[in-house]
């Protein structure tokens, strides 16, 4: 489903991805946990062309991004319909209904009519436990809400892979619940995802795999639990024993 090879990104001289390489079938659940400023979520980034690699390959679903080609509209577009992608922060149109907000982007990439559309954005409403939301506007809901509200929004495109960027970080901790109980739920039901996260306890326990990156370099790749509780290199030691033990 996702295959990626030999990844490079470099800003200026600074190379913030060197050499990235893995791969992860359908329905697989990859957590990229690891310190601040380790590359995690250039690498998210990258997978979905929001930034542009400097060197290296991605495969998505039969679709292969070189990092010489620059994609033409064309193609970025039938990326951006097999990777759906979810932010820190929500990033929905403060003027728009919750409803129109999941809707507009299918008319515009998928050219769903608007009825279409919203049959679908109310069953994912339904889905993420908001469709007494619809009518409402962002502002109106809470922060773990429009995150939620962000997920189906991605969801409605119907991708192949959900790329998630630390999608708790900016809740506090008992809403982000709220959030992880979502994404839970679409790991149960067969969705590709890949999750950078400082979520310990959802890496150990949802995920099928976890890949602990620092400095660039991706030092771990292997189960869960295995890379959890038994690093290997002494510098996935030293941060999982700060994450765990604090």
């Amino acid at each position: 489903m996702l295959e990626v090879r030999n990844l490079r990104k470099a800003f200026g001289t600074h190379e913030v991805l060197k050499d990235i390489s893995f791969s992860m079938r359908k329905g697989e659940v990859v957590a990229i946990i690891g310190p601040s400023g380790s590359g995690k979520s250039t690498l998210l980034r990258c997978l979905n062309q929001l930034e542009s690699a400097s060197g290296g390959t991605i495969t998505i679903d039969g679709l292969t991004i070189h990092a010489d080609h620059r994609l033409r509209r064309q193609e970025l577009m039938a990326l951006r319909r097999k990777a759906g992608m979810v932010f820190q922060s929500f990033n929905l149109f403060p003027h728009m209904t919750v409803l129109r907000n999941i809707s507009l982007p299918q008319e515009r990439v998928l050219g769903r009519s608007r009825a279409e559309a919203d049959k679908r954005s109310l069953a994912l409403l339904e889905r993420v436990g908001l469709v007494d939301k619809a009518g409402q506007y962002p502002a109106r809901c809470s922060g773990g809400q429009q995150q939620r509200i962000a997920i189906a929004r991605a969801l409605a495109l119907d991708p192949q892979v959900m790329l998630f960027d630390e999608p708790t970080s900016a809740l506090d901790p008992e809403v982000g619940l709220e959030v992880l109980a979502v994404m839970k739920e679409l790991a149960d039901a067969g969705m590709t995802m890949v999750v950078v996260t400082h979520e310990m306890h959802f890496a150990e326990t949802v995920s099928d795999r976890v890949l602990l990156m620092a400095d660039g370099h991706i030092l771990e790749d292997g189960p869960s639990k295995e890379v959890m509780r038994n690093p290997k290199s002494e510098r996935a030691k030293r941060f999982l024993h700060a994450v765990l033990n604090r």
